[in-house]
């Protein structure tokens, strides 16, 4: 029987396995997902994880649920054997396996971007994964407890100041929707304690968020329509928002930013970007920009039983042609479809839009390369984008269409619903919980500090209990 092994279920690895599953149902083809858990997690509900809206298994779709007729084997790939044509992995209780395959896509996605900045590793807070969500919730709401019982009106200052570098998708949300979390746990604790009064010791102590990045301008990525909409929800509510500026140094006491003022805080949570797993660099094939290279079909040339998709490969973005100065200095990624056409493109950004879209074009010439079908490039237009800013607040552009407030908030909602694999009416029920009720201001303690480090791709990190790369 011939075994395509799947490596990864993020957006790219899961979308990969069910449109295989589909297509290939009658045939005599065992599809493997190897992932180091049992779930799909939809990432762009992080935020409201951490910021008490959603419960964690409402963004943790199951495998066995979703993928029907797809053996689920659990274990993080460690090598990669072309020559041999095996993955290496090891098991959830630390067993070294293999699996043998004769079509491999390697969808292994991305991790935590690390700048040489003092201190980071040490003293920040990653948002890749659930551990990161779940411990952010309890950390803030620690924070805020502990400020509001502080002996002295500075370190309740310090613990109530919160900072977030890195002005992108997850950044921006994280800010607004923890600075709304946070007023929300300040109007509880302020409210009269019997004789004692407010638990917070003054007025002056309300949560601060301050919201950093070295662009010109919040989203720099988007559309600047989308990036003044989200500027101005954050400045209205209290973010601090600024740009053109980062941090120098980290500490156990505050940050130092790059324009010499020291910024005291307990909170320090990272969110620059994304780096593909180091698997990726492992495997020993071509990079582009530290993505597998990758033909406009997205099959690793040389290699025409292995394919690579979403934030691990580097995909031509057949759209976006490369100008000739652009492509003079190499940058992009060549067509290379074997049909003549060495034009230069751009790549596609690492995107959760770009990677589901690729995981059905693996699917169809993983397909292909077996007989059914035939084989087509990745060509996807841009259907527009959408940051939830929380409450009513959201910022979207569909289909080129610039939308702000309620109705943006309702469009970026609706997309999510429609996205999501699976858990639908649970979220939609949290969401008007939440409309309806206050938020539950408690620290569940499932998460302890030691266990989500920020660098997630470490050989140490990786022999932690529970922990892999996302």
């Amino acid at each position: 029987m011939t075994r395509i092994v799947v490596v990864g279920a993020g957006f790219a690895g899961h979308r990969t396995a069910r449109a295989l599953s589909r297509t290939l149902a009658k045939e005599r083809v065992e599809i493997v997902l190897l992932n180091p858990t049992d779930y799909f997690l939809y990432l762009p509900l992080l935020p409201q994880v951490a910021a008490g809206i959603l419960e964690p298994r409402r963004v943790t779709v199951s495998l066995a649920h979703t993928l029907p007729g797809v053996r689920l084997v659990l274990g993080e790939a460690t090598r990669v054997d072309l020559d041999g044509h095996r993955v290496h992995y090891t098991d959830p209780e630390g067993a070294s396996r293999e699996l043998a395959y004769d079509r491999l896509v390697l969808a292994v996605g991305s991790v935590n971007k690390l700048l040489p900045v003092p201190g980071v590793n040490e003293h920040a807070h990653g948002f890749r994964g659930l551990p990161e969500a779940l411990y952010l919730r309890d950390h803030i709401v620690r924070q805020v407890e502990m400020a509001g019982a502080a002996p002295h009106t500075d370190e309740c200052g310090t613990r109530s100041t919160f900072v977030v570098v890195g002005a992108g998708y997850t950044g921006t949300e994280v800010a607004a929707q923890g600075k709304i979390f946070t007023d929300e746990l300040h109007a509880q604790m302020s409210r009269p304690k019997g004789p004692f009064g407010p638990a917070w010791r003054s007025p002056d102590t309300r949560p601060r968020w301050l919201l950093l990045d070295i662009a010109p301008r919040v989203l720099p990525e988007l559309d600047r329509q989308l990036s003044e909409t989200a500027d101005r929800v954050l400045r209205a509510r209290g973010v601090e928002v600024r740009t053109g500026t980062s941090i120098k140094e980290a500490t156990s006491d505050g940050v130092l930013l790059d324009d010499g003022e020291f910024v005291p805080t307990r909170t320090l949570v990272w969110c620059v970007g994304v780096r593909p797993d180091p698997l990726v660099a492992d495997v020993g094939l071509p990079l582009d920009r530290g993505r597998l290279r990758v033909t406009a079909e997205l099959n690793v040339p040389g290699h025409p039983d292995v394919f690579a998709c979403g934030d691990a490969a580097a995909v031509p973005d057949l759209t976006r042609p490369l100008t000739e100065d652009d492509a003079g200095t190499g940058a992009g990624a060549r067509n290379g479809n074997g049909n003549g056409n060495g034009a230069r493109y751009e790549l596609t950004p690492m995107t959760a839009q770009h990677a589901t879209r690729q995981g059905d074009v693996a699917a169809n010439n993983v397909a292909a390369s077996l007989g059914h079908g035939t084989a087509r490039p990745y060509r996807h237009h841009d259907l527009g984008f959408a940051v939830d800013l929380g409450g009513v607040q959201a910022a979207a552009n569909p289909l080129g269409v610039p939308l702000s407030g309620l109705l943006a908030g309702a469009v970026t909602r609706g997309y999510h619903l429609a996205a999501m694999p699976g858990n639908r009416v649970r979220v939609a029920a949290d969401w008007l919980l939440d409309a309806a009720l206050p938020r539950q201001a408690v620290q569940l303690g499932l998460v302890s500090s030691w266990s989500v480090p920020l660098d997630t791709s470490s050989p140490e990190v990786a022999r932690l209990p529970g922990r892999s790369r996302p």
